[in-house]
């Protein structure tokens, strides 16, 4: 079986996996963990064995028309280069472990047929997405994968958080999808084709009309597809859904899939220089604001979430200052390391009984109650802050090294001012990665208050699969030698100026956490003997206090299955305010971006609405109530006439003949006298 016949049956799998799980999911319950994971693993495989045969060779590239269409032909394509073959892997590894995952950790979900179903079919989604060589083929795995995000986040629809989560997240991605596709259009039109290594050929040769436009338009479809700013704001609202589907949207599906396709097109981006400095910008606001965010939030999985939409602002960074493998490079550490670090969240949510990471820091021996989590978070929490040797520190260090080379002046594709946007903004972001991420295994891990609930050892499907991501997460990065072939030849090794200033500030901000705990500590076991029980007025302010500013106490969604103790009230000791003092409050609600958009963009429609509504009731059906009266109303007197009496009928005609008769008279004389 040749190389393409067999990439062909890496999206196939999956998607009759699906069929097969929605149509048996009821009648035959049995087949359904093997219909979930077994289609999925034979995907992964076949994906290791295609990267295999590649090799990072010459790309292979086959076609066939779809349909004609008697102007831009749409082709049934595939395109394996050296990206392809390496995501592909990814995802199908990804998601051969959520599936596992899955089956343990919803093993008591009554839906867990359809949602099974539904991430294979996410996961042959992105599989299409990665392996296609035509836009419009590309576009129908976008969309599909935008429509099962929708089902997955809303999979606890009984919860007005996932009812709203999941319409928030289509109506947001949908927003940059409207210019995405005019963006598709236009593209098509300028190189008259499809076929994105026609496309290329013809940015190649200078052909594209409006490359501003085009690339503006395009970079909008990515903003909403892969959560930057401004279009982010759906990401963290999307944990309302069940944490092995946030595993699989941050790491290898949905937000992946912007980045993929910038990495895929960026010699349309390249063409605007302009295009370039404003995808720096968002790239550079997205990490900042996105990091700052995250050291403010209470709920573990939010935390994790807006670490996504950070690293995804890595990956932007590199696309704009021109360098697609190193930003591809950071989206596969990424992927393994996030991925570990929700599914190993989900084992925390389950053994604490709670989302808040206040409420953990008011446990004691929560890491002796899941060692498998502790060690393999933290393991994902290291690869995350970008500490060497960890997967993480190289991905990062080739981002930065790549805006470094950039911002000296020595790339022929990007400005010198988006390397240094990009490049201070990386270094920045870096010190607030390492600082959330010290200030979560602190919370999580460290907490000091009453004994954590013992449940006894979690699933092997759920700590086997921690594992099993944990040694991409360390060994990563060691293979971008390697794998350079796959890199367009390039080695993607750190330079000294950029490991001395990422891994440097990494060290400040994990240490500046890391005292800002101690003190942290210390005041609130002060305030604890200040509120014990013989002072009844401080302890009731206490609590009070407590319950207001943790508002992830309990789970937000129907996740834990086991029956937990209250968490008993009290402070905590969170480093994150002291880090950002008067910031804290802003940094919390998301600096407030949602507010934002409700006053500029939903009450102007919403009155919009009103007013067309106004209109239609009171102007445009007056008129109509107008046009109906009028023949009502004559009706009427002609109604009035006819009372169904012989001899008025006989004296109206007889007045009618007298009338006439007397006209007749009168216009004769009239006449005479003419």
């Amino acid at each position: 079986m040749n190389t393409p016949t067999l990439a062909v049956l890496v999206p196939l799998l999956p998607f009759l996996g699906a069929l097969a799980g929605l149509l048996l999911g009821r009648t035959a319950p049995g087949f359904v963990r093997p219909l979930a994971v077994l289609p999925t693993l034979g995907a992964a495989v076949l994906a290791v064995l295609v990267a295999f045969r590649h090799g990072g060779g010459k790309a292979i590239d086959t076609a066939t028309e779809l349909t004609p269409t008697g102007s831009v032909p749409i082709e049934l394509s595939l395109h394996l280069d050296g990206f392809a073959v390496l995501v592909a892997v990814l995802v199908g590894v990804v998601a051969t472990c959520v599936q596992i995952y899955s089956m343990a950790y919803l093993r008591e979900d009554p839906r867990y047929p359809s949602y099974a179903a539904l991430v294979s079919l996410f996961t042959s989604a992105m599989l299409l997405v990665v392996y296609s060589g035509d836009l419009m083929v590309l576009l129908v795995g976008w969309e599909i994968m935008g429509i099962c995000s929708y089902f997955l986040v809303g999979h606890y629809w009984e919860t007005e958080a996932a009812r709203s989560a999941s319409l928030k997240a289509f109506l947001v991605t949908k927003l940059g999808d409207v210019p995405f596709l005019i963006g598709l259009f236009a593209l098509a039109a300028d190189a008259g084709s499809f076929r994105i290594t026609k496309i290329l050929g013809t940015v190649a040769a200078g052909g594209l009309d409006h490359p501003t436009l085009i690339a503006l338009l395009l970079l909008a479809g990515v903003a909403g597809k892969s959560a930057q700013f401004p279009l982010h704001t759906w990401l963290p609202d999307a944990m309302a859904g069940p944490t092995p589907v946030s595993a699989l949207i941050h790491a290898a599906t949905m937000v992946a899939a912007g980045i993929y396709f910038i990495a895929r097109l960026l010699p349309v981006f390249a063409a605007s220089r302009a295009a370039l400095v404003v995808m720096a910008v968002m790239a550079a606001v997205t990490m900042v604001g996105s990091a700052l965010a995250a050291l403010a939030q209470d709920d573990i999985k939010r935390v994790l979430a807006y670490s996504t939409i950070g690293q995804l602002g890595y990956m932007t960074g590199a696309l704009a200052v021109g360098d697609r493998a190193a930003a591809v490079f950071h989206l596969l550490s990424h992927g393994a390391f996030k991925a570990l670090l929700f599914l190993g969240a989900g084992v925390i949510i389950h053994a604490a009984g709670t989302n808040s990471l206040a409420a953990m820091s008011r446990m004691d021996g929560l890491a002796k109650r899941i060692p498998d989590a502790f060690w393999t978070m933290t393991i994902a929490l290291l690869a995350l802050a970008a500490i060497p040797p960890f997967a993480g520190f190289f991905s990062k260090e080739a981002v930065l090294v790549a805006a470094e080379h950039t911002a000296g002046g020595h790339s022929e594709l990007a400005p010198s001012a988006a390397g240094w946007v990009v490049l201070v903004a990386g270094v920045l972001t870096a010190l607030l990665t390492a600082a959330y991420a010290t200030r979560l295994w602190l919370m999580a891990f460290r907490g000091r208050g009453a004994a954590a609930p013992d449940h006894g050892r979690e699933p092997v499907a759920m700590t086997g699969v921690l594992w099993l991501l944990a040694i991409p997460s360390v060994g990563f990065g060691l293979l971008a030698g390697p794998l350079a072939d796959f890199f367009e030849g390039r080695e993607l090794t750190p330079s000294l100026t950029t490991s001395v200033l990422g891994t440097g500030a990494a060290a400040i901000g994990a240490m500046l956490t890391y005292a800002l705990w101690q003190r942290a500590t210390v005041r609130a076991a002060a305030v604890a003997a200040s509120t014990a029980p013989g002072n009844g007025l401080a302890a009731a302010a206490a609590v009070a206090a407590t319950v207001a500013e943790s508002e992830a106490e309990t789970p937000e969604v129907a996740e834990v299955t086991h029956d937990h103790p209250a968490v008993p009230a009290g402070p905590a000791a969170d480093p994150g305010k002291a880090l950002l003092g008067p910031l804290h409050r802003h940094a919390a609600n998301g600096f407030h971006l949602d507010a934002v958009y409700d006053r500029l963009f939903v009450r102007p429609v919403r009155a919009a609405a009103s007013l067309v509504r106004f209109l239609d009731r009171e102007v445009v059906d007056s008129y109509v109530r107008g046009a109906g009266i009028g023949p009502r109303l004559l009706g009427g007197l002609v109604r009035r006439a006819q009372t169904g009496n012989v001899q008025s009928y006989l004296s109206a005609l007889l007045a009618g003949a007298v009338v006439l008769a007397i006209a007749t008279a009168v216009l004769a004389n009239v006449n005479a006298g003419s």
